[in-house]
């Protein structure tokens, strides 16, 4: 335990000396040079990831010649810095994450849409934000099942908050396009997790942040695998629905296959969202279910 709480310190230190004299770089970045901005936090999370001991296995890339809505499972806190390094981004973030002490500087930074999800006319103002990013050539990350998880397992999507995108599939854009990222926490210390394990990294349910921080960060080096889908053009999909649907089945099917240590298999066959929609009620504590998104 002495040697967790000195590592938990050391990483802390590093991460606070490492991120607050960039601050105001990326700030200065966001009112001169908008698209070093954009590159910016790439390269200061995969120094982040460094600092925090984790590593990145990485199957397949996000395209950089095309706007992407990138649609992802959620597990941790941690996703934010590994999605980060896994190409410029940005989020969608629930409304409150702009209220945070710290973490609202770093999301705003990073240019993340905030969403009101409480006030329909709100909602519809994020709607026009994400789709105006996304013809502007940004990647927006998605959170589609619409909070976290304890890594054991996908959430059914949510297929309201794919509204901001069902009416880009026109013709007048056809470069936008979507790609699926499964993101599986694996290993700590080289240790494989087993699926008792795996919800000491996963922050959900009514987990209070700033003690599950702590504890993830004296738990040692951190192994991530990633597997991120192919471009598919989003005029393909028929309306939101479609889109939630087969994106949810596309990662149920890659974090399946990460899980088991049989990626890429054909043969495997993930539960279909409808059949985890009518057990969802017994599958996580709801108490403060909303995490990140």
């Amino acid at each position: 335990m002495a040697n967790g709480s000195l590592r938990a310190s050391a990483v802390l230190a590093a991460f606070l000396g490492f991120t607050v004299p960039l601050m105001p770089v990326q700030a200065l970045l966001l009112k001169i040079a908008p698209k070093a901005a954009r590159r910016f936090p790439n390269w200061y999370h995969n120094q982040v990831c460094r600092i925090l001991g984790i590593t990145l296995e990485i199957d397949g890339a996000v395209v950089e010649d095309a706007p992407v809505l990138l649609v992802c499972n959620h597990t941790s806190w941690l996703d934010i810095p590994v999605l980060s390094a896994l190409a410029p981004v940005s989020f969608v973030a629930k409304l409150e994450v702009g209220g945070w002490p710290f973490v609202s500087a770093l999301a705003r930074l990073q240019r993340s849409v905030f969403v009101d999800r409480t006030r329909r006319q709100a909602t519809g103002d994020a709607a026009a934000e994400i789709m105006t990013r996304l013809k502007e050539g940004d990647t927006i990350v998605l959170f589609a099942e619409g909070t976290s998880s304890d890594g054991n397992r996908v959430l059914p999507f949510k297929t309201s908050l794919f509204g901001a995108v069902s009416g880009a599939a026109a013709p007048s854009d056809p470069q936008v396009v979507v790609q699926t990222a499964a993101v599986v926490y694996t290993h700590v210390r080289g240790i494989p997790l087993t699926r008792a394990d795996r919800p000491r990294i996963g922050w959900y349910g009514d987990m209070e942040m700033t003690s599950h921080a702590w504890g993830v960060l004296q738990s040692g080096p951190i192994t991530v695998t990633i597997k991120v889908g192919a471009p598919v053009p989003l005029s393909e999909f028929k309306d939101r629905k479609d889109l939630a649907l087969k994106t949810e089945r596309a990662i149920r099917t890659d974090v399946l296959g990460i899980l088991r240590g049989r990626p890429g298999d054909p043969g495997l066959v993930p539960v279909e969202p409808s059949q985890e929609s009518r057990r969802q009620k017994l599958a996580l504590p709801q108490a403060r279910s909303e995490k990140w998104t």
